[in-house]
């Protein structure tokens, strides 16, 4: 079915005008770290949840919260902690003296946009509690289903598996997020800027700019974002590379990879490519798109070796090898 590129970036035009706004809306709080924020919003604009992963004190809860403040939509925050039951995520059944029956009580899971803060500081019954709501978008509580919220995302936060009390999260649900983002230290004048800004012991105000149903009408938009069936093809062979190097020329890596990426990293990268472009207003999607997203799609969800490990080579390491290594349309 032909495209007509014009007309559809006529309607990214009128439908991506709340990007640049809620940008502005964000970097009244948030100094520096444009990567993050875009990253936020690709995961806005696709329903795929992000998990960012950074020391304590790179604004990674003040990024999400200041996001929830400028869109019109439910917002809950929890704090993840050993003690906590999936109980006190999902919700629970409980005894109705009056009726004699048992009536389910909802938990903070029912909600738009989650903040999972320092999420690997609890364990694995409490992680496993997340999965369905985030794959199925559903919660089962008792014998009974409940949908959840549109639009539903989870955006988590994790201090380094390397500091004390922390739990690796299950394989499984670190699938589940779209996108790994490694926060950094800002720069020396990012820094300065902070300092001037925050100094006062008050963080900046920020409005409601966006409301539920601009994004979900954007959603549909970034759906209809083409993409040729080079690039397409461009995505599937970064994928297979991940789990048969040999095949794909990339012989040297073999023996650093455990496991490759899964099917879902196919769909995800496609996702947050178009995503990419919808957010730069183009109504088609470029190998740049899929470069751009996709070390924060695939670091993930590549496995190394012990040998890797042995020689220091990261999971960001084979996947930029791999980026290296595969041929661009």
């Amino acid at each position: 079915m032909a495209v007509d590129i014009n007309k559809l970036n006529e309607r990214i035009a009128e439908q991506s005008s709340f990007v640049s706004t809620l940008k502005n809306e964000m970097q009244k709080v948030i100094v520096g770290q444009n990567r993050m924020i875009d990253r936020l919003l690709i995961g806005l604009l696709t329903k795929g949840h992000i998990l960012l992963e950074g020391v304590p004190g790179l604004a990674k809860t003040l990024a999400v919260s200041t996001l929830s403040k400028t869109i019109d939509t439910r917002f809950q925050r929890i704090q993840f902690t050993p003690d906590l039951l999936p109980a006190d995520l999902i919700g629970t059944l409980v005894y109705n003296q009056k009726t004699g029956e048992f009536v389910p009580k909802k938990g903070p899971v029912f909600t738009n946009i989650i903040l999972a803060d320092e999420i690997n500081r609890a364990p694995a019954k409490v992680q496993s509690a997340l999965l369905e709501a985030m794959q199925e978008r559903q919660v089962t509580i008792g014998d009974t289903t409940y949908e959840l919220p549109r639009p539903f995302l989870v955006l988590a936060t994790q201090n380094p598996i390397e500091q004390e009390g922390t739990y690796p999260l299950p394989e499984a649900q670190v699938d589940r997020f779209m996108l790994k983002l490694k926060i950094d230290y800002p720069t020396k004048e990012e820094e300065r800027l902070i300092l001037t800004r925050m100094s006062g012991g008050t963080v900046p105000d920020v409005s409601r700019v966006v409301s539920v149903d601009q994004i979900l009408k954007a959603a549909e938009v970034v759906n209809e974002i083409y993409m040729d069936p080079k690039v397409e093809e461009y995505v599937v062979n970064l994928v297979f590379a991940t789990r048969r190097p040999k095949e794909s020329n990339l012989a040297d890596l073999e023996d650093l990879i455990e496991y490759g990426a899964s099917p879902r990293a196919t769909l995800y990268l496609t996702r947050a490519a178009r995503a990419h472009a919808f957010m730069r207003g183009r109504g088609y999607v470029t190998p740049e798109d899929i470069k751009a997203i996709g070390m924060d799609v695939l670091r993930h969800r590549v496995i190394i070796t012990y040998e890797a490990e042995a020689e220091n080579i990261s999971a960001e390491d084979v996947v930029q090898k791999v980026f290296d290594g595969v041929e661009v349309p």
